[in-house]
């Protein structure tokens, strides 16, 4: 059925028929989903919770181990400073959380410190914001799964070569989850992410009873201290590079305010309240890890983890209970990649509409979801693993200075936004490209709390970019203002297309005054005569093109051509060293370079199309090679005639 538009007689509009068709890739990921479903697509607050909040939860399975290998390589002394060192970053998570929940009502559109960036501080910090939050997103999936594959080695030492394996089949495990679409991987990671949380606040609570009782005992077979610095005298550097590498339980937290979208209405209010709820719950497990951890002597080893020392004390076997913590952290673990395949293809998608990543990367997928940035996410991630061999230690210097500066950014920029919205008048508002600013009677005290947030945040960002510099932060560092250079480039390219392809001061359309066409034939037969013809219904300036390379051959095209050329000239070119395309091409640029002004020359190529796609290795493909030779010389049309053979 055609509708007529209103807005003019000559647009029509046509309803396409017909289902995507069903193949393997269907099976796997499901069938196609219409645009129309995508608000069906959303989350509530317990699947958001799962979907986004697992990244954060997952980070205290290993964040308390990585501040204990520092501070066990100096001194058995220094496990004092673990529980006032996990205060101190519980009190800066509350800081941060605070800080984004304003965020996901102020940019319920998501972006996340992007957005906010771009809106408030310009473009060069949004891009810095970009690229940190990218580079965030792919260091999470390869810690996710290295720790998650860690936590199965622990239960299971035999797994411990194969370890870089499992790392890679599970992440593209995941990869299959999410293509699923939002809703379907949400509901895959609902169960373990809430099992994990049971499971480990279980172990919290009855540890905690057990200390309050006296029955908490120190963990029996420890594994070996791995370091031969073990009486090192502690020093500040040593301090501050503990709580670098404990901030680690940090990381995650933005994820919610990056996936606004996937929210149900009203999207800014759920997802303020699953972060408050994943902050109040991350908090209290990050505690109870850490001082379990101190008081049974834990040691932080990569044969065995700090939580499995933990559930093997208190529950004094590997018994049901043992089995059920590390499986339960195992699952979070591996499904906290979950949080990087939901936000970083958004992330990407963003970039990607504002001109600093390539434009497919906006495109939705079958499912509705941004296909493309999952599997690139699968893909670097995978390599990140394999080259680190799913080391977690090593793994994490490079991923938290991403995190925090793109905290310190999102920090920054909103300190900015308060005080916009300062200056302006009761009623008045500003529309931005990311949000409505508005007269905010409370932004003296939301100022003040993302101002703390910000210099809180960077005071972090430095200790690690200093304290982890030598371990391999200065890989980040160097990555992230080359992503910005990729950025800028990308979008110079861009903004430089648009400018030659707009129509404002186009003037004069081009018209086209004189046609010519140059027709290549290796011979004389159904196939040349077809596009001989089709070449008529454009002009009568036909030129056809031998090249000679056989005399013999040569001599019976001539005859060929005088009986069924229909009066068009043929051109022989004589190729002593027997060279096809290049005498051709030679020949078309001389007659280009001659050619009168506003002349058009058209290259038609006769082209078979066998009956099977595997005969086509069998022919020369002339018209491919001379598209590509030809793609960037102005007023050349390369088109080719098929010519079906059954």
């Amino acid at each position: 059925m055609l509708n007529k538009e209103e807005s003019g007689e000559n647009i029509l509009h046509r309803a396409a028929d017909g289902l995507p068709p069903r193949n393997l890739l269907t099976w796997l990921i499901g069938r196609p989903l219409p645009t129309a479903d995508a608000p069906h697509q959303t989350i509530g607050k317990a699947v958001g919770m799962a979907v986004f909040a697992s990244d954060a939860l997952s980070s205290t399975a290993y964040a308390t181990q990585e501040m204990m290998v520092i501070l066990v390589f100096s001194a058995t002394i220094a496990y004092g400073y673990v529980i006032p060192l996990s205060i101190a970053i519980v009190a800066l998570l509350a800081i941060v959380i605070l800080s984004y929940e304003q965020i996901v009502h102020a940019y319920p559109d998501g972006g996340g410190a992007y957005i906010v960036a771009r809106d408030n501080l310009g473009e060069i910090p949004s891009q810095i914001a970009g690229a940190a939050l990218l580079t965030d997103y792919i260091l999470t999936a390869a810690v996710s799964i290295s720790a998650g594959v860690a936590q199965i080695v622990s239960a299971f030492p035999v797994l411990f070569p194969h370890r870089v394996f499992l790392s890679v089949g599970l992440l593209f495990l995941i990869l299959l989850i999410n293509l699923r679409g939002v809703r379907e991987s949400g509901q895959a990671v609902s169960f373990p992410s809430y099992f994990f949380v049971g499971v480990i606040g279980l172990t919290v609570i009855i540890g905690g009873y057990q200390y309050l009782t006296g029955s908490l005992g120190t963990v029996i077979n420890p594994p070996p201290l791995e370091t031969i610095h073990a009486t090192q005298a502690i020093t500040l550097l040593v301090i501050l590079r503990a709580f670098s590498s404990g901030t680690a339980a940090l990381t995650g937290i933005e994820a919610i305010s990056n996936g606004v979208t996937a929210f149900k209405e009203p999207r800014g209010r759920n997802a303020g309240i699953t972060l408050i709820w994943m902050g109040l719950i991350l908090g209290s497990l990050f505690l109870g890890i850490s001082f379990l951890g101190v008081h049974i002597s834990a040691v932080p080893s990569a044969h065995e983890t700090v939580i499995s020392q933990i559930a093997r004390t208190v529950y004094h076997d590997q018994n049901f209970l043992y089995l059920a913590t590390i499986a339960g952290t195992t699952t979070i673990l591996i499904l906290a990649t979950n949080t990087s395949f939901a936000d970083f293809p958004r992330v990407s998608a963003i970039l990607s509409k504002d001109g600093f990543l390539p434009r497919q990367l906006a495109f939705r997928g079958s499912r509705l979801v941004y296909s493309r940035g999952i599997v690139a996410l699968a893909v670097i991630a995978s390599l990140l693993i394999i080259i680190l061999q799913a080391s977690v230690t090593l793994l994490i210097p490079l991923y938290a200075i991403g995190v925090f500066l793109s905290f310190t950014l999102s920090q920054s920029g909103m300190a900015h936004r308060w005080f916009k919205s300062g200056k302006l008048a009761p009623g008045q508002e500003i529309r931005e490209p990311g949000s409505i600013l508005r007269h905010d009677s409370h932004w003296k005290i939301k100022l003040v709390i993302n101002s703390i947030g910000a210099v809180a945040t960077f005071c972090v960002m430095m200790v690690f970019a200093i304290t982890k510099f030598i371990h391999g932060a200065y890989i980040v560092l160097i990555i992230i203002p080359m992503l910005v250079v990729f950025f800028s480039l990308i979008h110079r390219h861009y903004k430089q297309l648009a400018n030659e392809l707009s129509l404002d001061h186009y003037g004069e359309p081009f018209r086209i005054a004189r046609h010519r066409v140059i027709l290549p034939i290796s011979g004389v037969h159904r196939g040349s005569l077809a596009a001989l013809y089709y070449a008529r219904s454009l002009t009568d300036d036909i030129t056809a093109v031998h090249i000679s390379v056989d005399p013999d051959e040569t001599r019976k095209v001539q005859e060929k051509w005088d009986m069924w050329g229909d009066g068009a000239r043929l051109v022989v070119l004589d190729s002593p060293y027997r060279l096809l395309l290049e005498p051709l091409i030679k020949y078309i640029f001389n007659v280009v370079d001659k050619r009168q002004p506003d002349e058009i020359i058209t290259i038609v190529v006769p082209q078979f199309v066998p009956q099977h796609w595997y005969h086509n290795v069998l022919h020369m493909q002339t018209a491919f090679w001379l598209r590509l030779t030809l793609l960037f010389k102005r007023g050349i049309v390369v088109t080719d005639v098929p010519y079906q053979v059954d």
